[in-house]
Formats: C-alpha cells, sequence, structure tokens
C-alpha cells in the first residue's frame, strides 16, 4: 500500500487457518492492518504475494467474475457501517446477495430472507427502511444479511457493536 513516497507492506508472514464453526477474533491497534487483512479475506483486496485457500479455492488468482461469484456464495460481511441500501426495505437488503447469486442455491430467496429476519429479531420490521431502524436493528438487518446464503466464512467488523448486552449474546 502506497503511503506518500514509500511502499507500506503491512502483512508479513501471516498464516491463518481455521476450521469450520470456529471462532476468530482479529485484535490489534489503529493502524495495525486489521483492514487490509479483512480485506483480503473478504477478496475485496488482492495480496500482492502469498496464496489464499478458501475452501481448498485459491481465490487470490481468480478472474474477477469468479471471485464474485466465491464472494457471493462463501463470503458473509457485517461491515461496521451496516451498508444498507438506504431505500430498501430490511427484507430487500437481506434478499440481494441472493438475487446476485447466479447458481441459484436457495431455492426461496425471499422465504430465506424473512428467516434471516426472524433469527435476528427482525420479523416484525421486514418492511422498514433503514431510517425506520434504530442503529441496532439496522446492525442487525446486516447481520441477517450475512447470514442468509449460509457462507463458508463469516467477516465482521465489531459486528455487535450497536447492540445491547441481552442482543449482543443472541446474536
Amino acid at each position: 500500500f502506497p503511503r506518500g513516497d514509500v511502499k507500506f507492506k503491512p502483512l508479513r508472514g501471516v498464516s491463518l487457518e481455521t476450521d469450520r464453526g470456529k471462532f476468530v477474533a482479529v485484535r490489534g491497534s489503529s493502524g495495525s492492518a486489521k483492514s487490509p487483512l479483512m480485506n483480503i479475506l473478504g477478496s475485496l483486496a488482492r495480496a500482492p504475494s502469498g496464496e489464499y485457500l478458501l475452501e481448498g479455492i485459491d481465490v487470490g488468482n481468480l478472474p474477477r467474475p469468479r471471485l464474485a461469484d466465491i464472494r457471493n456464495e462463501k463470503i458473509g460481511f457485517v461491515f461496521q457501517g451496516f451498508n444498507l441500501l438506504a431505500r430498501t426495505t430490511a427484507l430487500e437488503n437481506v434478499e440481494l446477495p441472493l438475487l446476485y447469486d447466479r447458481n441459484h442455491r436457495v431455492h426461496n430467496p425471499l422465504q430465506a430472507s424473512i428467516e434471516a429476519l426472524e433469527r435476528v429479531g427482525l420479523g416484525e420490521r421486514l418492511h422498514h427502511v433503514p431510517n425506520q431502524l434504530s442503529g441496532g436493528q439496522q446492525q442487525r438487518v446486516a447481520i441477517a444479511r450475512a447470514l442468509v446464503a449460509r457462507p463458508a466464512i463469516i467477516l465482521a467488523d465489531e459486528p455487535t457493536g450497536n447492540l445491547d448486552s441481552r442482543t449482543t449474546l443472541e446474536v
């Protein structure tokens, strides 16, 4: 990453392996390259060297269309800023990744989206747009959107930061 006239190499010698069902927390001070690591793991950025295997697939060298499919099918994101579409209901925000699934892995996207919102306690807020929801409710919509496609990995940037302690435990 360029920083002025200097190339900054924040991630050197990083090796990470985890098993299905495990929670891994990446912690560090501000500027310690947590975001670049998340971007690489989420296939939003490519590492300039090294290898990244996700379920045995070398995602580091895939063409962009295939990489988009991998992101859609295998990676769920919960962004700190939620990234919800403002004029789109909670239900439509959650359903969105399923509409881009060219392999149609989920047979009933609408029902799956309703169930995902119910799982995070928002079954009664399906038709509310983000500005009609509290920060915690918006965060739960973002969590439901990350879960709806049943991805292999969920990358979350402070996924419970806006939630009360009871809801944090439920999530």
